[in-house]
């Protein structure tokens, strides 16, 4: 999809067959299988989303107890919790406090961090009546969750990609919280976002299908207003590989993400096979301009970090194709720890000011 509106607009008009739903199934079960920790990312895309129009419950405003939550204590169990990561979390965190309740279940957004294309919202859900949110006996282990919607990127207008995870980080109390990420090609730093969360289910292995979990519409919205917290680099230098040549416009780092812009001098051609599948022709030439174009991210200690399989997006324009690329990091990374980052051999030193 070229931007967030259209794949938007594209789910709301999406129903599934009974053969389409059990293929849906399989899939989850596919990926419950992989899940080795409560920490899973779930890449977003058209067959992870239960598209319905449901009515909903709309509230705007603080948290319960009238406290906004505090971003360290938010995002230092899920992205690290060194001196150096909480004091990254201290600048560019920001609490939220919105939320809706449906059916004895609440999701409140609780906080936000991000950079001038990255985002990380964490919401918790909570049971209100205080029983064990999963069923007895049941972790994120053995329970693959899902939940419709749209979650709150909806602020982004460009092309955009991103995951979502969930983690119960007590699993015999009443919540457990999900982490969404966010990654446009246009900044994200300001903007309202709208939530909208439908039906929470969970693959049963026994049965191998998905079941019905908490029924409910959860609708709401806060204001996304942060400062950009990262360094720019790349002005023009140019790489080959694959036989194409391409020109790097611009690098931003951040300790959070990274993200990359390069131009391709040759225009994308894409098949139009028209059968609603990808082709093995639209797949290769997708892996010549997004995929193959190595990115490292190179820290101080000498760990590299490949992010060269990074979600991002391509646009034929005049002849050439313009591309775009990255990703949220799966920790914290203060720019004092980041030595450089290469784009397609072309090595920039990260500089922090």
């Amino acid at each position: 999809m070229s931007n967030l509106s259209e794949y938007k607009q594209s789910m709301e008009t999406l129903r599934f067959t009974p053969e389409q739903r059990a293929q849906l199934a399989a899939n989850a079960a596919r990926a419950a299988s992989r899940q080795t920790a409560r920490r899973t990312r779930r890449p977003f895309g058209r067959m992870a989303v239960i598209a319905a129009v449901m009515a909903v419950v709309l509230a705007v405003g603080s948290s319960a107890a009238g406290i906004l939550p505090v971003p360290a204590d938010v995002f230092a169990p899920l992205f690290g919790a060194t001196v150096a990561q909480t004091e990254v979390i201290d600048k560019i965190g920001h609490p939220i406090g919105a939320s809706a309740t449906d059916n004895g279940i609440t999701i409140s957004a609780d906080a936000i961090m991000g950079d001038e294309y990255n985002a990380v919202i964490v919401y918790t859900l909570t049971r209100e009546d205080g029983e064990r949110f999963l069923p007895e006996g049941q972790g994120l282990d053995e329970t693959f969750l899902m939940m419709g919607g749209f979650g709150g990127a909806g602020w982004a207008k460009g092309g955009t990609h991103g995951s979502a995870w969930f983690v119960d980080q007590d699993p015999e109390d009443n919540q457990i919280q999900y982490v969404e990420t966010a990654s446009s090609d246009v900044p994200l730093t300001r903007g309202t976002a709208k939530v909208k969360f439908e039906e929470l289910r969970y693959w049963d292995p026994e049965s191998e299908r998905d079941e019905l979990l908490y029924e409910g519409a959860w609708n709401f919205r806060f204001e996304v207003d942060y400062e950009d917290c990262s360094v720019r680099m790349g002005s023009g230098e140019t790489f080959t590989q694959d036989g194409l040549s391409f020109t790097i416009d611009s690098v931003s780092v951040s300790p959070i993400a990274v993200k990359v812009n390069y131009t391709a001098g040759t225009e994308v051609v894409w098949s139009n096979s028209g059968s609603g599948r990808q082709a093995p022709e639209d797949v290769r030439q997708s892996r010549r301009y997004l995929e193959n174009v190595e990115i490292l991210l190179t820290k101080t200690d000498g760990t590299v970090i490949d992010l060269s399989t990074s979600g991002g997006s391509l646009r034929p324009e005049n002849g050439a194709t313009v591309c775009s690329k990255g990703q949220v990091l799966e920790e914290i990374i203060p720019l004092e720890e980041l030595a450089s980052v290469s784009v397609g051999g072309v090595v920039y030193p990260i500089h922090a000011d």
